[in-house]
Parts: structure tokens; C-alpha cells; sequence
């Protein structure tokens, strides 16, 4: 291959990406479009395409390619594309290489039969249909764990997939000032008195719902030439590459909270169709973390999506097209259902204050796995006795306990606590963005999100995977992940609630 060492990186790294987003739209199709028939084939597929993208990753001559290159990334500005590029691609490849290619298809192959044993086992809500997977997961995880020096905390290999450079040990710190402080709020809001929430109990064509997603998704800066909405068990993000954007919902009959997690969807979605497009076919056309992902999923969900802007805007055009079951609830009782704080059984369609207690749970439950401490067998026994412990709910069967989530099935071990501490972030990007912007509830008021999603896009999203995931916080916010303004935020927003 002729060209300059960079060139020829380019040219490797641009094949890696290709090989990583043929195997991103077998997923996609598989969670979306495939007959539950082809589960056996597809696993086999997305093992071969996992393979081959981690042989061509790991190869001798991509190490070769590094190290000519390490003059003109200490001699580049830091924040150069060329220093930028050297710099995380070593650290993914150093990182990659410890990894057999063996491993990776394998770890593929399970995830995918997981994910397929997943969808029946919690349709009836029945574990031990999907125990054998998870057990083979499990064991894969540990293989993968044995593959990099002891860390300080096994579960750190796993955390570093999704949080780069994160501790679990430094999580563990921000959840417990989590728990310290939510805890006693949830209890206060709970002797407050009840949110009358009864009419979200009612019958919500799964299509207008589809429809009136579509306008809230235009209005963020959805567009049809680089966009789609589709629909699935589990809602998710995903991109097969720059300009591809797809998003995942789940329109229920019964109530409207699909219409918030398409908008958390929407805020993953941005994000990626943010990054800047001469990046795209390298590592640093991506985010930079799932935390730092989940910041702008939630921020799009909840700091705009449950805002009282937001709804002055749009809960007119709610109210009109089912008139039946809301023309008689007024804006106000909308909004304070919206944002009602109750202990409930879903993640995904927890409240802003209880959310953080589904994902600590989780965050615990996974260490006891991967240390040995728990077997899967025994992990819906533990999971029902924490949910009765940390939220006082009852879990009726497995559907609506440890089944409920598909991360586990597809083997994601280490990405839960990114949730939360998206959470934390959006917060502190949210005040940084007030500062610049001003008051925002007025321009969402009058259905103007632009201003919000242009400042994104040149403060965070823009920036890609060019930096760590810390540097690319500080960047933004001025400070390293700090749970205090989120506690701040979420006691102010819930004043009303509160005895």
C-alpha cells in the first residue's frame, strides 16, 4: 500500500469501520425487520463480520502504522485531528489487541442468540428460557476479563467498554452521594400527598401516538433524508454510518411513554448525526462515552421532554388528537403527571428521581455476577429483594423484573451505570447551555428547540471521540462528572411534590 503512514492508517481504519457498521445494521435488522427464524444464521453472520473487524483492527501492520506515527502526534497540536486520531486509535488498539478474534465473534455469536432467546423468555416471563444464554455470556465475560492485566476491580474491564478510563470505584462514589440524597427525597415527595396521574390510564391509538412523535421529532431537527423511526421490543439508537440515523420506539396502547423515550432516542440520535462528518470511517466519528451518550438522551427526554415549555408548546396538539381521554385535563395536570414521582417496577419508565435507584441496583447486581458473589440462577430472587428494598416494589413475575431490560441477553455487562451518570452530566451541560443561552423555557414555548440543539452541536457534539471522556466533560462544563447540580436540579423541579 503506497501513501503516507496517516494515509495508510486512514485507509485501515476506514475497513474497521465499514466491517464495525455491517455488523451495527445486522443488528439493527435483527431487532427490527428479521424473522425470529433467521436468529440462528444472523448470530452466525454478525459472528464472521465481529472477526473479521477485530483481525484487520489488531493487525501487526496497524501497530507498525502507530508507531511511525508518533512524531507527528507529538508534534501536532493536541487538539488536531492527526494527534487526536494517534492518540485514541493507540488506546483502542492497544486495548483490542490483548483480545482474540476468536473471542470477539464468539462473544458476538452469544450475544446475538441471547438477544433471540431474550424476546420469548420475557414475553412468558419466563427466566429460565433465557438462563443458558446468560450463563454462556457470563462465562465469555470472564474469558474477555482474563485477557487484560488484574485490575483493581474485575468489573473495571467491563465499565471501560462503555466509560473509557472510568473506575468502578469512582462510580460507586457518585451513587452512593446518589443514593444518600434521593432516597430521603423520594420518602419526603411520597408524604406529600398523591399526583392524580388516573388519566394516562387509558386506551392511546398506538398510530396517532406514532404521528404526533414524528412532529416532536421534526421540530428537534429530526429530518427524513438522514432519519428513521421504527419500532421494537426494547427501544434503541443506532447508526450504520454518517447521515443513517435510526431510532427505536414502542407505542403501547395504554399509555403515552413512548412519546418520551423517542425522545430519548432522538437525544442519542443527535448526538451521533452531530459528529463532525470528516471524522466519519475512524474511531473519532462516534461519542465519546455511553455516559456522556446517555446525557443527551436524557437531556432530550427530561430537561426538554418533561420541561414546562416543552408541554405549553405541544400539549395542546396531545389534547386535540385524543380529546376523548385529556379535554378535560388542563396543562397544569398534565405536566405535574408528567413529572410524578412513584416508585414503579419499569426502568425505562421510571420518574427523573427513581430512575437512578432501577440503574444502582443493576450497577450492584452486575459486580455480584462478574465477582462470583451471585449466580445466575439466583439473579431474579436477588433482583425482586432489591427492588422490594430500594424502591418498596413488589415484582409480580419476570417479565416485569429481570426480563424487562435487553442489555443482560445481549451480553452488555459494565453499560448500566452509564444512565445514571448521564444524568449527572446533562445536568451540568444544561446549566452550562443556560448561561450562554438564557432562559430556554420560553423558546420551547413557542416549539423553538434550534437554538439548544445548535449549541450542542458546537460545544459537545462536534467534538466526537476526539478526547477522553473526562477531557470532553471539562471542555464543556468547566468540571470533572459532579452530582451536585442534578440534586440541586431535580430538588428545585420538585418543590411541588415535596410535604
Amino acid at each position: 500500500m503506497t501513501g503516507s503512514p496517516l494515509e495508510r492508517l486512514l485507509v485501515r481504519l476506514a475497513e474497521v469501520s465499514d466491517l464495525t457498521k455491517a455488523a451495527t445494521l445486522l443488528f439493527w435488522d435483527q431487532r427490527v425487520k428479521m424473522p425470529p427464524g433467521g436468529s440462528e444464521a444472523r448470530a452466525e453472520a454478525l459472528a464472521t463480520v465481529s472477526r473479521f473487524a477485530q483481525e484487520r483492527f489488531i493487525d501487526d501492520e496497524v501497530g507498525r502504522l502507530l508507531e511511525e506515527l508518533r512524531g507527528l502526534e507529538e508534534s501536532s497540536d493536541y487538539d488536531s485531528f492527526e494527534a487526536s486520531l494517534v492518540r485514541t486509535t493507540r488506546r483502542q488498539y492497544e486495548k483490542a489487541a490483548r483480545v482474540a478474534p476468536e473471542l470477539v465473534g464468539e462473544m458476538r455469536r452469544a450475544a446475538a442468540l441471547g438477544l433471540a432467546a431474550w424476546g420469548p423468555a420475557r414475553e412468558q416471563s419466563e427466566f429460565e428460557q433465557l438462563r443458558p444464554q446468560l450463563e454462556t455470556l457470563l462465562e465469555l465475560r470472564h474469558q474477555y476479563v482474563e485477557c487484560f492485566p488484574q485490575p483493581e476491580e474485575t468489573y473495571d474491564v467491563l465499565l471501560d467498554d462503555y466509560e473509557p478510563l472510568m473506575k468502578t470505584a469512582e462510580v460507586r462514589e457518585v451513587f452512593a452521594e446518589l443514593k444518600q440524597e434521593l432516597v430521603p427525597l423520594i420518602e419526603e415527595i411520597r408524604a406529600g400527598g398523591d399526583v392524580d396521574d388516573s388519566f394516562l390510564d387509558a386506551e392511546f391509538d398506538p398510530e396517532t401516538q406514532r404521528r404526533l412523535a414524528l412532529e416532536i421529532l421534526r421540530a428537534f431537527g429530526y429530518s427524513d433524508d438522514e432519519w428513521r423511526l421504527d419500532e421494537t421490543a426494547h427501544p434503541f439508537m443506532t447508526t450504520p454510518g454518517a447521515g443513517d440515523i435510526r431510532l427505536t420506539t414502542n407505542f403501547r396502547p395504554n399509555d403515552l411513554t413512548a412519546l418520551f423515550a423517542t425522545m430519548h432516542e432522538f437525544g442519542h440520535g443527535v448526538y451521533e448525526w452531530g459528529v463532525d462528518r470528516s471524522f466519519a470511517r475512524t474511531p473519532l466519528h462516534a461519542g465519546v462515552s455511553l455516559a456522556v451518550h446517555e446525557s443527551q438522551s436524557r437531556t432530550w427526554e427530561n430537561l426538554v421532554g418533561r420541561s414546562r415549555g416543552f408541554w405549553r408548546w405541544f400539549y395542546p396538539r396531545l389534547q386535540e388528537e385524543f380529546s376523548a381521554q385529556l379535554g378535560s385535563v388542563d396543562e397544569e395536570s398534565f405536566y405535574r403527571a408528567a413529572n410524578k414521582v412513584q416508585p414503579s417496577l419499569i426502568r425505562i419508565d421510571a420518574d427523573e428521581a427513581t430512575y437512578n435507584l432501577h440503574i444502582i441496583l443493576r450497577f450492584e447486581l452486575e459486580q455480584d455476577l462478574i465477582e462470583g458473589r451471585l449466580g445466575v440462577a439466583d439473579l431474579p430472587g436477588a433482583w425482586n429483594a432489591r427492588m422490594e428494598e430500594y424502591l418498596g416494589v413488589e415484582v409480580p413475575d419476570d417479565a416485569r423484573g429481570v426480563l424487562q431490560d435487553m442489555h443482560w441477553a445481549g451480553g452488555s455487562l459494565g453499560y448500566f451505570p452509564t444512565y445514571a451518570l448521564g444524568n449527572v452530566i446533562s445536568v451540568q451541560i444544561w446549566e452550562r447551555a443556560l448561561e450562554d443561552l438564557g432562559d430556554l423555557d420560553e423558546r420551547f414555548e413557542r416549539g423553538s428547540f434550534g437554538d439548544l440543539r445548535e449549541w450542542l452541536h458546537e460545544h459537545l457534539y462536534v467534538l466526537g471521540a476526539k478526547f477522553t471522556p473526562q477531557e470532553t466533560i471539562e471542555r464543556v462544563t468547566g468540571s470533572r462528572i459532579d452530582a451536585k447540580p442534578y440534586l440541586r436540579y431535580l430538588r428545585r423541579k420538585l418543590a411541588p411534590q415535596l410535604a
